[in-house]
């Protein structure tokens, strides 16, 4: 049996489609018999790199305002359709799995033309376009969070996270990552997680913070992002901060296993956040055309998991981050809440669906 994964753009849709790829292999497919479809971005380093075949397909999305773009859109995504539906014929695919995102859309009609099983992940609180137009063909979808907004028959596993987290174990991990990053066990650890590509207001908003720190002394995993590395490692702490800055982490699970507290944006990675059983500040980011990451952060502030920061409240951060980094209580009472909304199993879960070996 083969499979084919549709997942490309950002983190939030390339990890965890990785993930079910992990899940795969885990359960006993060859690498070479799960392929990946997307387009130039993320996903056509990622997939490769790991071992597994890759399909670049050209996709872009429809642009909100009024374009001229978007008049050909339709001709885009037929042409995406006719590559996935050859892929899917010459490598005799057995099951396609869509992780929401522009690429989906091809994939599903090219599953429902060569009538193969579709499965559709979605990873956020409110499911967006693409995988609300593909969940109509498809056998089953998969949601992150109870009552995902837009999909009505979702069936909730959890978001997929990488085989790192599937039983994560931070007292285990936090030794090798203390010296991984040059920090002790004293003073708490504060981590900057701004997503893949790195989030310039988060970045601002901590190197503030931590220029004007007053409180009592902190350490900090700051990934920032490699577009704003070059600028955020110019930046200088007040007394008693120790900053230590990372363009992108590869080992996820190091950056969880040090961070007593995480800030970071409420995408995909809350998947993370919880099966760490780490405790957050969460700033939903104001892209994408239904809020998703104000729907993922609100779910994890009612569980009591995290609190939120809006985007125009940033600068009230260092009071917020001080309030809670050093209450170990709270921390205490947020990783336990983390813990019960956590659902480390999800790659498995829909690997297996995909296999047909779960009913």
């Amino acid at each position: 049996m083969r499979y084919l994964v549709a997942a490309a753009g950002t983190g939030g849709h390339v990890f965890p489609g990785l993930s079910v790829g992990e899940a795969l292999v885990d359960l006993g497919v060859s690498r070479r018999d799960v392929m990946y479809v997307g387009g130039n971005r993320l996903e056509a380093q990622v997939y490769p790199e790991e071992g597994f075949p890759f399909l670049v397909v050209e996709i872009r999305g429809l642009k909100r305002a009024i374009s001229l773009s978007n008049m050909t859109l339709p001709f885009v995504v037929m042409r995406a359709k006719a590559r996935i539906e050859e892929a899917i014929e010459d490598n005799e695919i057995t099951a396609v799995l869509g992780m929401g995102g522009y690429v989906t859309i091809p994939a599903a009609l090219a599953a429902r033309r060569i009538g193969v099983p579709l499965y559709v992940s979605e990873q956020n609180a409110t499911a967006g376009l693409a995988n609300r137009i593909a969940t109509r063909w498809a056998d089953r979808t998969f949601v992150s969070f109870p009552g995902t907004g837009g999909l009505e028959h979702g069936e909730w596993v959890g978001n997929p996270v990488r085989k790192a987290f599937w039983s994560f174990d931070r007292e285990s991990l936090r030794p090798r990552a203390l010296a991984k990053y040059g920090l002790d066990a004293g003073a708490p650890i504060l981590g900057i997680f701004g997503g893949s590509l790195g989030a310039g207001l988060i970045n601002d908003a901590v190197a503030a913070m931590l220029e004007d720190w007053r409180a009592d002394p902190i350490q900090v995993v700051h990934l920032t992002g490699r577009a704003h590395h070059d600028r955020m490692s110019r930046r200088r702490g007040g007394p008693g901060v120790v900053w230590h800055r990372e363009a992108f982490e590869d080992a996820m699970e190091s950056f969880y296993a040090v961070s007593d507290l995480v800030v970071a944006r409420a995408g995909g990675a809350v998947a993370e956040l919880s099966s760490a059983e780490c405790p957050s500040i969460l700033v939903p980011g104001l892209f994408g055309s239904t809020g998703h990451q104000s729907g993922n952060a609100s779910f994890f502030r009612q569980a009591g998991a995290a609190e939120v920061v809006e985007e125009f409240e940033l600068d009230q951060l260092g009071s917020r981050v001080e309030e809670l980094l050093f209450d170990e209580a709270r921390l205490s009472e947020m990783s336990a809440a983390a813990a019960r909304i956590a659902k480390p199993g999800a790659a498995k879960a829909i690997a297996t669906a995909m296999m047909g070996i779960d009913e």
